[in-house]
């Protein structure tokens, strides 16, 4: 369910962006994309080399050019593909959230440009992360994409998807519907990069449902300058014992605008929840929310969302939580403010320069551990926080 609508969602006119682009190629060998595609590939995750990885799939404008699954028992495919192959996909699309649910779901589904289907079969346990990829390289374009995930009976799945933009691009839209569902005793690790554009406007709308002794942990990352980004993913957790923790790292910088958050919803006895933010505006704003929702006794969830404020912008931190039986433990920690004069000073006093001393800080403070992400993937996101850190000083 969203709830989020903004003077911006109100007044981003749909209609000034194309809904059509010319086909792309399909690539069969990753080591033959362009350079500069390639370049923007790698700064989200995306190992063009394909080791450690079970799976790929990339999307450029409206066109799938790389589609691959290297272990068996996991489906990658296009959304378009997999209704072919399988009919009862028919049970899952839009069951989540409905396409009239806002104008950007309603895009979505009149105006879809492919999007793609992950699945992990019964039992299977992926040892590396599927990779994904939705990439914009035409000028002006709006990309309309729906996603399915499904991690089946006591399977394993990881993804690791990334979305960006062709660096001559100026403007753009991206709606990306996503439906994921994670079923008994599965676990699905989902992290999400984005690399958009400083007049790149977002749309994502996720909507996840897990069942018994399900584990969804969601990884959200967003450094770069964005135009404005407006999300709100909901989880329900609708089987006992199901889980559920999110963690997301945002900056904000001058003229970015981020209304980000995340609902859990707990239906079931023994389920937990915790959501974890670390945010930095740095010129920009950030409305960081996040709502608890605790619907039977027995059940544990925590948020927590830490903010700073750099060279001016707006921090705005929404903590919400909602208890409709007695019997459950529900707690929020929040907290805006500046980087601490002393911490400083304690640097300095040992020899780092005030620059230095400031850019250390920033980096402890966005460098959280993220659960689930690979430990080559953990060296890749601290270089981009490194560099994202010194232009923010």
């Amino acid at each position: 369910m969203y709830t989020i609508n903004d003077a911006k969602d109100v007044n981003l006119d749909l209609n000034k962006y194309k809904v059509d682009a010319e086909d792309h190629a399909y690539i069969k060998d990753l080591s033959q994309i362009e350079s500069t595609d390639a370049n923007q590939l790698l700064d989200i995750g995306v190992d063009t080399d394909e080791k450690n990885r079970v799976g790929t799939f990339i999307q450029k404008d409206k066109s799938v050019i790389h589609c691959k699954t290297m272990q068996d028992g996991i489906e990658v495919m296009s959304i378009s593909q997999a209704q072919k192959k399988h009919g009862w996909l028919s049970d899952y699309i839009w069951k989540n959230i409905s396409p009239d649910t806002d104008k950007f779901t309603s895009q979505a589904n009149e105006k879809p440009h492919e999007g793609y289907f992950i699945r992990s079969l019964p039992g299977i346990k992926t040892e590396h992360p599927v990779q994904s990829c939705l990439y914009i390289a035409k000028e002006g374009f709006s990309q309309n994409v729906h996603n399915i995930v499904i991690a089946e009976e006591n399977s394993e799945l990881h993804i690791i998807t990334g979305c960006a933009t062709a660096p001559h691009l100026v403007s753009g839209l991206h709606v990306g519907v996503s439906e994921f569902y994670v079923k008994k005793g599965a676990k699905l690790i989902f992290t999400m990069i984005h690399d958009w554009g400083e007049k790149i406007n977002v749309r994502p709308r996720t909507v996840t449902t897990v069942e018994e002794g399900g584990l969804v942990i969601s990884n959200y990352i967003s450094l770069r300058p964005v135009g404005s980004l407006n999300m709100y993913p909901t989880t329900y957790l609708n089987g006992k014992g199901a889980v559920a923790r999110f963690n997301s790292v945002l900056v904000a910088n001058k003229g970015d605008f981020m209304d980000v958050g995340s609902r859990i919803v707990l239906n079931a006895p023994d389920t937990r929840a915790e959501i974890i933010s670390r945010a930095i505006a740095s010129g920009g704003t950030i409305i960081a929310r996040g709502d608890l929702v605790g619907k039977v006794s027995g059940i544990k969830a925590h948020l927590e969302c830490k903010g700073l404020i750099l060279n001016n912008g707006l921090m705005h931190a929404i903590p919400e939580l909602r208890a409709y039986v007695p019997g459950v433990e529900m707690s929020h920690e929040a907290a805006v403010g500046k980087i601490d004069q002393r911490e400083i000073e304690y640097l300095m006093a040992r020899g780092i320069d005030e620059d230095e001393a400031i850019s250390t800080i920033v980096r402890g403070f966005l460098n959280v551990d993220i659960e689930g992400l690979p430990p080559n993937f953990k060296n890749k996101l601290d270089k981009i926080i490194s560099e994202t850190q010194k232009d923010m000083i």
